[in-house]
């Protein structure tokens, strides 16, 4: 049998783990595939500097030359950005190869383009490494696809982020320090500004929202919220309440409308998402049949990246791609848990942080639990969803909500002005 031939744009981190988990598994993978895997060309952006490959593989700095490969099937694709990403591999469906990416940017604003023009070629899309490295959530959601309705996703999606608030919490470390450590060991870019203000947390959100509903929101209506301004006293006072900070991108789909947000929370242990720590993602899926499925591992990095793009040989080379295609719609609220949505009676549980906390008037508060460090004054309170985001519009105050909290319930009506008396007398 002829082998399957192969090209691979880009030979950063991410390229590298492909060209070596090719080499290392080369065997397991023809007694799977039937035929050997070979890497025919290799896209560089530097076509003076030596690379340690094969002497038979063409490297170049001209995509042309890549395309022009005779029998060309499987397209790698590893590169940052947008473009050129989105215009190689749309050439390379054009000319009937199937396709491989790990490039969430890009992905998350021409993935249904490009599955859409891979429909139109009888080719497919490999894009599990776009949302979570080695974990696959791709892969899950698809299989429960087949029989479920997707309800909502709650995930945590960027390993610096989840590394950061872990040691900040185990070693009483502030942000900037642990950030340094972060970078030091490779789990932080030297610019973090991508993961630690939620950008490539949101953008995974995104890719998975159209595989999971076959739509997005309008990205500019979702609440989008880094980790920079947790701090190691905000978590000092959640660990001795319970609750640990989690940067949680979460999506619901209720009527063809959305309720999405990328954003820190707190979780309790009873959360399913309480326990995933240091670099791990991991996901919660809430469907139609099976009910909540959780799906845990490792979130990013050279090899288990490139493991998720060699894994979807398979998918590529034996389905076919379809897309389902639905207009954007609009999003229905941005800051709401993704428990319940679309009531007005709901209430939930909120920690608001000030140095003169005040409720404008509100009389629906419940006051649960009380500290004080310094000139600030940490209330954890039960409330409905229009008081809290009351409170939020408050830039004088910081307020967390704690996840899975939301609900349609009665609060116990607390007068307002004990609440602020007992703020008084702490």
């Amino acid at each position: 049998m002829a082998p399957i031939k192969a090209a691979l744009l880009g030979f950063g981190t991410v390229g590298q783990g492909v060209y070596e988990a090719l080499k290392t598994h080369r065997e397991q993978l023809k007694s799977v595939l039937g035929e050997e895997v070979i890497i025919e060309a290799i896209l560089v952006k530097d076509g003076a500097k030596k690379r340690d490959v094969d002497e038979h593989i063409l490297v170049t700095t001209d995509f042309d030359e890549v395309l022009n490969i005779p029998d060309l099937q499987i397209v790698f694709e590893a590169i940052v950005g947008e473009e050129p990403g989105f215009t190689y591999l749309s050439k390379a469906i054009e000319k009937g190869c199937r396709v491989i990416t790990a490039n969430k940017v890009m992905f998350a604003r021409h993935g249904k383009t490009l599955l859409e023009k891979a429909e139109a070629a009888g080719v497919s899309v490999g894009y599990e490494a776009t949302t979570a490295g080695g974990t696959p959530i791709i892969r899950s959601i698809s299989q429960l696809l087949q029989v479920n309705d997707i309800l909502s996703v709650e995930a945590i999606l960027n390993g610096t982020s989840n590394y950061i608030l872990t040691n900040m919490r185990e070693k009483g470390s502030a942000f900037e320090d642990v950030l340094k450590t972060a970078q030091d060991l490779g789990y932080a870019e030297a610019d973090p500004v991508n993961d630690v203000e939620g950008f490539d947390a949101f953008y995974k959100l995104m890719i998975l929202s159209e595989l999971s509903f076959g739509s997005s929101p309008n990205w500019d209506e979702v609440e989008r919220k880094g980790i920079t301004e947790v701090s190691s006293e905000q978590i000092e006072v959640f660990t001795r309440w319970g609750y640990k900070v989690k940067h949680l991108a979460r999506i619901r789909s209720d009527s063809g409308l959305f309720t999405a947000s990328v954003k820190p929370v707190l979780v309790d242990s009873e959360h399913p998402l309480y326990g995933v720590e240091d670099v791990q993602n991991a996901i919660m899926v809430e469907t139609s049949l099976a009910g909540k499925v959780t799906v845990q591992g490792a979130g990013a990095g050279k090899l288990p990246t490139a493991s998720a793009m060699v894994e979807d040989l398979t998918y590529v080379l034996q389905s076919h791609s379809g897309a389902a295609v639905r207009k954007k719609q609009s999003v229905l609220k941005v800051d709401s848990s993704s428990s319940e949505s679309g009531s007005s009676s709901l209430v939930g549980e909120y920690v608001v942080i000030g140095s003169s906390v005040g409720f404008n008037g509100s009389d629906d508060i419940q006051l649960l639990k009380q500290d004080v460090r310094g000139d600030l004054v940490y209330l954890l309170i039960r409330c409905h969803e229009e008081t809290a985001k009351s409170l939020k519009a408050n830039s004088e105050l910081v307020v967390y909500e704690v996840a899975g909290k939301l609900k349609p319930a009665e609060v116990k009506v607390e007068d307002r002005d004990l609440v602020l008396q007992r703020v008084i007398n702490l």
